[in-house]
């Protein structure tokens, strides 16, 4: 894996790069031998508390985790045990569908598959929703999105016909998510 380290209101000594480093390193066997596997961790500090966010950019689907602690250390080792526990539910859920091609070609579970997980838990959609995208501009869907209450909105932006998302982040402020393909 190729690694990049960041600091965000802290500087990244070499020993909280090498801790990091050799942490990451240890899951390299859940991965194919392969330097093209690119692996981002931005450490920052926020008051009291560290955040650790760890992205693993897999050409299927990227792997994220984000954690916060009073330890640095402690939150990295808490983001790769988060990091392990979504390979690990991946892989159910392929097993479940059969559909284990794409992904596998990218991920090694063999150490997953070794270990058996005793409480399994099933993921229920509990409710499924459906209506009409609206053409709006961000500022109306912010303002929908407010009025109900809600930390995000789905709508359809009418300057570019793409569905979006709009958000609001956990620094603040509003994201936007967009679909690169237009409805045509």
């Amino acid at each position: 894996m190729k690694y990049q380290i960041i600091g965000k209101n802290i500087q990244v000594t070499d020993g909280i790069a090498s801790a990091i480093e050799k942490k990451l390193s240890k899951m390299d066997k859940f991965f194919l031998i392969n330097d093209d596997v690119e692996c981002r961790a931005v450490v920052s500090v926020h008051g009291e508390t560290q955040r650790v966010e760890i992205t693993i950019f897999l050409p299927q689907m990227p792997l994220r985790a984000e954690v916060e602690d009073a330890d640095l250390y402690a939150a990295i080792d808490l983001a790769i045990d988060k990091l392990v526990g979504q390979m690990r539910k991946v892989k159910t859920r392929m097993d479940r569908s059969r559909g284990r091609a794409s992904f596998i070609d990218a991920v090694q579970f063999q150490e997953l598959l070794d270990e058996q997980d005793d409480n399994k838990e099933e993921d229920v959609v509990v409710r499924a929703k459906s209506y009409y995208l609206t053409p709006m501009k961000i500022d109306e869907a912010i303002l929908r999105m407010e009025a109900l209450g809600h930390d995000f909105f789905v709508y359809l932006d009418e300057e570019d016909d793409r569905i979006s998302v709009v958000y609001i982040r956990r620094d603040g402020g509003y994201g936007v998510i967009q679909a690169e393909n237009p409805i045509a």
